[in-house]
Order: structure tokens, then C-alpha cells, then sequence
């Protein structure tokens, strides 16, 4: 039990994965009342236990590097930020706060970037999102 206050649909990405696969191959997957249906869910359910694992602990390595590096962040509004990429999936690259403009915040992001604690998630170079 991961302690997580919500449940994660695991088999959803799972369904074109590898577990439904036919042995036979060319293509045919396994669907709902074939004969090894249950085992392929049973495979895939464990397959997608073991992935979420393997994301939780990476993003709490990435979280406690976070705290880590938060007290050499001088940024006025960098405590905002921290809160928001550890409680949020993503963030924007132009996010402004009280006390953080939107120039101050890119800088802020590019240096998280640069100390290996946040990478960019979206790939555009016009609106950016981070995340751990």
C-alpha cells in the first residue's frame, strides 16, 4: 500500500501493453472471455504495480533533491513554487505570484533546471510546463 489518497487506475496503461499479447503473435490481442484473459489481467495489474512503484520512489528521490536545494534558491517567491511543483503535476514556466513576476519565475525554473531538480515536461519552447 503506497499510502496515496486517491486510486490509481493501473490497468489503463496497461491495456496495449505486452500482457494482452497472444502468443501466437500477428497481431491478435487477448480481449474479454478469450482463454487466458484472466492471467493476462492478473500479469498486467502486476506489470502496472511494479511501474507505479518504480515512478513513486523516483519522484520521491526527486522531491526530497527539491528540499533539498530549496534553501540556496534567493527567489522571493521560490517557497510558492516549491509548494506548487511538489503538490501539482505540472507548472508553468510563466507562473506569477505576489511576489514572483513572470521573468522572475522563468529564471526561477531555468535554475531548477540547471541544479537537476525539475525537468521540462511539454518540449515547446513557447509555454513550458515543469514538473518533478
Amino acid at each position: 500500500r503506497l499510502g496515496w489518497p486517491q486510486p490509481l487506475p493501473l490497468l489503463m496503461a496497461q491495456g496495449f501493453g505486452p500482457s494482452f499479447r497472444t502468443e501466437a503473435g500477428g497481431g491478435r490481442r487477448i480481449r474479454p472471455g478469450d482463454k487466458n484473459f484472466e492471467r493476462a489481467v492478473c500479469i498486467a495489474l502486476v506489470a502496472a504495480a511494479a511501474d507505479a512503484c518504480r515512478l513513486a520512489a523516483e519522484l520521491s528521490r526527486r522531491a526530497e533533491k527539491l528540499l533539498a536545494v530549496a534553501p540556496k534558491l534567493r527567489a522571493k517567491g521560490a517557497g510558492d513554487v516549491i509548494f506548487l511543483l511538489l503538490s501539482e503535476d505540472a507548472v508553468s514556466g510563466s507562473l506569477t505570484t505576489d511576489n514572483l513576476s513572470r521573468f522572475a519565475s522563468r529564471r526561477l525554473f531555468e535554475r531548477l533546471q540547471q541544479l537537476e531538480v525539475v525537468r521540462e515536461l511539454s518540449g515547446r519552447p513557447t509555454f513550458r510546463l515543469f514538473g518533478l
